[in-house]
């Protein structure tokens, strides 16, 4: 398999219509909280938000926490916090880390809920957005911060379709809106970090280049478990490691330990391109941060 250049530019229509209704509805907020992945904090900011949210308090909840390196995650909160932008680890599925998020949204607004008090404004609600981009799990943190399910939950990007608010309890409102990307991915690695977590639609870049890229990446960074997940013996990986296209080779190895064949006995790429990324998605390969905190 070749090594190819991955360029993507993709950029729905709705897209551009969510981040024209953001800066709007940013007049109706106090605080933001930015919703990452906490496999991919730096890829999973969309710099478009970034920018436009500068004059608001924010605060960022790195999801999915179960799914990547504990340690790799406590280094970005520490780096975040030395930005002085508040960050909490979450399980939205599991809950963890809500609690934390209702106390950090009271904590950055009590300066100046104090302040309103002594010019004698009363204030009832603090208004809150959330903001991420597709399939960072919005709707999953937004139904248990409301112990609620009234939210489409769904595991394919773009399934939150429209702008609705959402009580928390008798002093906050939620602000959801749709997960928007960016007009353009300069960066081949951001553009394959959210492939890989499929925060890009599947169609966008063949599945089986997803695959192939994040089996090299996963080899070169965690290949204690993708070997112990896949069952691959040292001595078959004496067998192809000095060949040319021994990423490809794993990849085909991959394919034959799981019985992703054709007739013929050859492997089909397309059926082990759908076994490694749903095997990374569920974190059945480990706890993997594709995004290093370099402190």
């Amino acid at each position: 398999m070749e090594e190819n250049k991955t360029n993507i530019n993709w950029y729905p229509g709705h897209m551009a219509k969510t981040k024209k209704q953001i800066i709007e509805d940013l007049k109706l907020v106090d605080v933001v909280i930015e919703l990452l992945d906490a496999r991919i904090p730096i890829s999973s900011q969309n710099p478009d938000i970034g920018k436009i949210i500068t004059n608001k308090k924010r605060i960022i909840v790195l999801n999915k926490a179960d799914l990547a390196n504990q340690e790799e995650t406590q280094k970005w909160i520490k780096k975040f916090k030395e930005k002085n932008i508040p960050a909490i680890e979450a399980d939205s599925n599991q809950g963890k880390g809500i609690n934390q998020v209702k106390q950090a949204i009271e904590k950055v607004m009590k300066e100046k809920l104090e302040e309103e008090s002594q010019k004698g404004r009363i204030r009832k609600t603090i208004r809150v957005m959330i903001v991420g981009i597709p399939n960072v799990g919005k709707s999953s943190f937004i139904n248990r911060l409301s112990q609620k399910s009234s939210l489409n939950v769904g595991n394919k990007p773009g399934v939150t379709k429209q702008k609705q608010w959402i009580r928390i309890d008798n002093q906050i409102e939620l602000l959801d809106t749709p997960g928007v990307l960016w007009p353009k991915f300069e960066n081949e690695t951001v553009a394959l970090n959210l492939a890989y977590i499929g925060s890009i639609k599947d169609e966008v870049i063949e599945k089986v280049e997803i695959c192939y890229n994040l089996i090299k990446f996963l080899e070169k960074n965690y290949k204690e478990e993708l070997i112990e997940k896949y069952k691959i013996t040292s001595e078959e990986i004496e067998l192809i490691k000095n060949d040319e296209q021994y990423y490809y080779k794993l990849m085909q190895l991959i394919g034959r330990k799981r019985g992703a064949l054709i007739s013929g006995g050859n492997v089909d790429d397309e059926k082990v391109a759908n076994i490694v990324l749903d095997d990374f998605r569920s974190g059945k390969i480990g706890n993997i941060t594709l995004e290093k905190c370099q402190i």
